[in-house]
């Protein structure tokens, strides 16, 4: 199993759009994706800023490359990211769990 890890980070004043943007598009596409097992989206306001962090679970590397277009390591930009992302991370972290 592969975890995916991305992160992004808003505004307070965006942080609870973004939440419900994220839930509602990025969040629904993983799900729907083949070989995902479920993603969980963390959030921490630290210093004026909120950040995000989504840990999604896939059954291999070859569903995570389907998913993200043939490069695993890049990230799926939302369609109105630009709007809310203070900077668009072009990539994500990916693990082998072991536990």
């Amino acid at each position: 199993m592969i975890a995916r890890i991305w992160q992004g980070v808003t505004t307070l004043e965006q942080a609870d759009a973004y939440a419900d943007y994220l839930n509602e598009t990025g969040v629904a596409g993983l799900q729907n994706a083949e070989g995902n097992r479920g993603a969980y989206v963390l959030r921490r306001v630290e210093a004026g800023a909120a950040y995000f962090m989504v840990v999604s679970f896939w059954d291999s590397v070859e569903s995570v490359k389907k998913f993200a277009g043939g490069n695993p390591q890049l990230a799926r930009q939302l369609p109105r990211d630009k709007e809310f992302l203070r900077d668009l991370a072009p990539g994500v972290t990916n693990y082998e769990v072991l536990v």
